[in-house]
């Protein structure tokens, strides 16, 4: 089932109040790591699945790609990102991810921030995105880490007092699948899957793995924000880089 709690005003609100929603990219603390997996975006056409805000969108024209897609599910999110969108070269599509539809080899890149966590079945994206790239065309994206994922809690224990993080628990975890979470003191539903399913799922479809990172705060988000030091304990986000192969297998 499509999900779209970003359409819902208290959620869409919560979520426009977050550092990284007003910042931008350098409040989210995994984008120094993301930018330097990112491709070449010079005269390329780029998919953004997912946009949001439109962040990554007008960071890859800012890059100097020819054109840019941004498809999200939430109509509000679109209005948003079309507000701070002053770029003729970039367009945005309310289309949810499942049902993206675009021709063949269309597409010189594809990137995704934190969205495909939300997907129930990420070999059926795999498969189109694979279809929707040009041969040697890139995939980048990130999801919450599997170990973030693995219980629908997804929070530290605490100590008695409440406050301090004691550790991140980690159960369930080849138990893939639905979990029900709360984010934003809303419920959302996500979908948790090992590290070695997404990667497997990229091999299998044809991709070429480039490089995989998790998670770690810069040293200056770690001088600016105190509170960063225990992103250093367990990993938040996953990212993956793929290249479509020239040729495929049996096809």
């Amino acid at each position: 089932m499509k999900q779209n709690k970003y359409d819902d005003h208290p959620f869409f609100q919560a979520y426009a109040d977050m550092d990284r929603s007003k910042r931008g990219l350098e409040a989210a603390g995994e984008w120094h790591i993301l930018k330097e997996m990112l491709p070449d975006f010079k005269g390329k056409k780029v998919l953004d699945l997912g946009c949001g805000f439109g962040w990554h969108s007008r960071y890859a024209k800012e890059q100097g790609a020819e054109s840019v897609i941004g498809t999200d599910i939430s109509e509000r999110m679109l209005a948003q990102a079309k507000e701070l969108t002053d770029d003729s070269g970039i367009s945005y599509l309310h289309q949810a991810i499942e049902d993206m539809d675009f021709s063949e080899a269309s597409m010189d890149i594809v990137i995704s921030s934190l969205a495909l966590h939300y997907i129930e079945s990420f070999d059926s994206v795999c498969e189109k995105v694979y279809t929707i790239l040009k041969p040697g065309g890139s995939f980048v994206f990130s999801v919450e880490h599997p170990i973030f994922t693995a219980r629908k809690e997804q929070d530290w224990i605490y100590d008695k007092a409440g406050g301090e993080p004691l550790y991140w628990p980690v159960d369930y975890y080849q138990i893939e699948g639905k979990r029900e979470a709360s984010f934003l003191n809303e419920k959302v539903i996500k979908y948790h899957r090992t590290v070695s399913a997404f990667i497997n799922s990229l091999i299998q479809t044809g991709f070429d793995i480039l490089r995989v990172e998790e998670s770690v705060p810069s040293e200056e988000m770690l001088e600016k924000v105190p509170a960063m030091k225990h992103e250093l304990r367990r990993p938040m986000f996953l990212m993956i880089a793929v290249e479509k192969k020239e040729f495929k297998a049996g096809k």
